[in-house]
């Protein structure tokens, strides 16, 4: 696995880079954002793990243009800021996950290891594959949830999250089942970004009002339509 790692604080970059080397992953580090989009088309990694707070450029400024080129280019963005309107702003500039600063390596290799997989998985979708949802129609290979005129592209984890509902729709999910299988535990911060992309799912679904992603308290959700 190929990892574009964007970090100016040299000393965590350089042990970042050779615990992951380490466990065989192939690491190419940069200090700045100022050449990204042109290592990125020479390198082409797999996964692209982000510092936010960079010279030149800042983290999501750098997730906005990486997103625009290269749509399905998963990103990790690396940040010691943990306030609520951070991690949106993360999620809004492109970022597939989102890991605070001091973080464990193991933490940071089971998040690459999980969106890795989950990318794969959605880029192995068939092209011509499509799901009916209510009034929509979700394409799991563009990632695009279309009613009417209208497209939404959903981000990596957006759409994992939306097809484990699908699948089981009417039925209901374990919370702590989604927190294992999209993000690889079930920690405070992975579950305030649940919570985040399940209000992003309601509302991206709201055209359809037959469409309903409810809440068992303690126990889970179920989708209904």
């Amino acid at each position: 696995m190929k990892i574009l790692y964007i970090e100016d604080e040299v000393s965590l970059a350089k042990i970042v880079k050779e615990s992951l080397e380490s466990r065989e992953f192939d690491v190419l580090h940069l200090e700045d954002g100022e050449f990204v989009i042109s290592e990125i088309a020479s390198y082409q990694p797999d996964i692209c793990l982000v510092d936010v707070m960079l010279p030149k450029k800042d983290g999501f400024t750098i997730g906005n243009e990486i997103r625009q080129l290269y749509p399905n280019l998963p990103i990790v963005f690396i940040t010691a800021r943990d306030q609520t309107k951070d991690v949106l702003k993360g999620f809004e500039s492109g970022g597939n996950d989102y890991i605070k600063k001091p973080f464990s390596l193991e933490e940071l290799i089971i998040r690459i290891k999980n969106l890795y997989t989950l990318t794969k998985g959605l880029n192995d979708q068939k092209e011509d594959a499509s799901y009916r949802i209510g009034l929509y129609t979700y394409n799991p290979k563009t990632l695009d949830l279309i009613v009417q005129d209208t497209v939404k592209k959903l981000s990596y984890r957006e759409a994992q999250l939306l097809m484990i509902l699908f699948e089981t729709k009417g039925e209901i999910v374990n919370r702590k089942y989604i927190l294992d299988t999209l993000w690889g535990d079930d920690h405070f911060f992975n579950s305030r970004n649940l919570d985040v992309y399940i209000t992003k799912l309601r509302n991206y679904l709201k055209s359809d009002p037959n469409i309903e992603i409810i809440t068992l308290k303690g126990v889970g959700y179920k989708m209904i339509w």
